[in-house]
């Protein structure tokens, strides 16, 4: 099975079932796309039994292919990565995305839990 992000944006249902399935987003970051902001990507994942089995993210303009897979680990363009280890919050770079729905009760929950996240005592 294929579920594709814009067949889905432009109106098309789309149902994950336990078959196999690759989910692709060709345009990853639409609005950043649009605005020429350079964060594009071709996103990739594929799924068995609802789970994800690996992702493939291949950000265009910085020219880096992030892969993963499951228990195998995460890499970039073939190196390791992992987490900083940094466990003092106050320390953390917190980094969000507000979406883009406007619906006002949407707006509100967004609003709340940014207001939750900006009392917490993080770096920036």
């Amino acid at each position: 099975s294929f579920i594709g992000e814009e067949s889905v944006a432009a109106g098309e249902g789309s149902i994950l079932t336990d078959n196999p399935t690759w989910i692709i987003d060709p345009i990853d970051g639409t609005t950043n796309f649009v605005h020429r902001f350079p964060f594009v990507a071709v996103s990739i994942g594929f799924v068995v039994n609802k789970k994800i089995e690996f992702g493939i993210v291949y950000s265009c303009i910085e020219d880096k292919m992030y892969t993963a897979r499951k228990g195998k680990g995460a890499f970039c363009n073939g190196q390791k990565l992992q987490v900083s280890g940094q466990e003092d919050i106050t320390k953390s770079l917190l980094v969000t995305e507000l979406g883009s729905n406007r619906d006002p009760e949407t707006v509100k929950i967004i609003l709340a839990n940014m207001e939750r996240l900006l009392s917490i005592p993080i770096h920036g």
